[in-house]
């Protein structure tokens, strides 16, 4: 399916799924990965893919190798951040949807939100309170993570601030 990148949508619609679970598995023993491959390469899917295995969507995964190999029991929080929607002409646009990024992860994850706090702040304070709310490692999921620089590089003092700040959030 082109342009579907919703795993749950792929799985139960009416489309052909090439089953790379057994990567996935290897894939999760890591503690850090980035993934760097060509557009339409499936990355978007792959993430969103991921978010539906931590969060323990088990019949989404029936039939798959990974089915009878995941430890069904241990769902894990998820904080999945996609910077595709937007278009980042300015540090002012990447730092606005960073806040309503933000914004939505502490209402999805039922924390108030402290308006007033910068956007790394923000952030540490979300997977610190995520991981205690849920006794739980955090799972962090970043799609596009590239984006804000990419859409400004013939603008090149914006996408260094925009680099500088993501940086910033980053390195939480």
């Amino acid at each position: 399916p082109i342009g579907i990148q919703t795993f749950s949508d792929i799985i139960q619609g009416d489309f052909v799924y090439v089953d790379k679970t057994r990567y996935i598995e290897e894939l999760v023993k890591l503690r850090y990965v980035f993934l760097s491959r060509p557009r339409r390469f499936g990355k978007s899917l792959l993430v969103d893919t991921l978010k539906c295995l931590f969060e323990g969507k088990k019949e989404l995964f029936q039939g798959l190798y990974i089915y009878d190999k995941w430890d069904w029991n241990t769902k894990y929080p998820v904080i999945r951040i996609d910077l595709s929607k937007t278009k980042y002409m300015n540090t002012e646009q990447l730092v606005q949807k960073l806040i309503f990024l933000l914004e939505q992860l502490y209402a999805y994850h039922g924390i108030p939100f402290e308006k007033d706090m910068p956007a790394f702040n923000s952030f540490d304070n979300l997977i610190q309170k995520v991981c205690q709310k849920y006794g739980q490692k955090v799972v962090i999921l970043i799609d596009e993570y590239d984006k804000p620089i990419i859409d400004c590089l013939t603008e090149v003092e914006i996408a260094k601030a925009n680099r500088t700040l993501l940086r910033s959030v980053y390195s939480v």
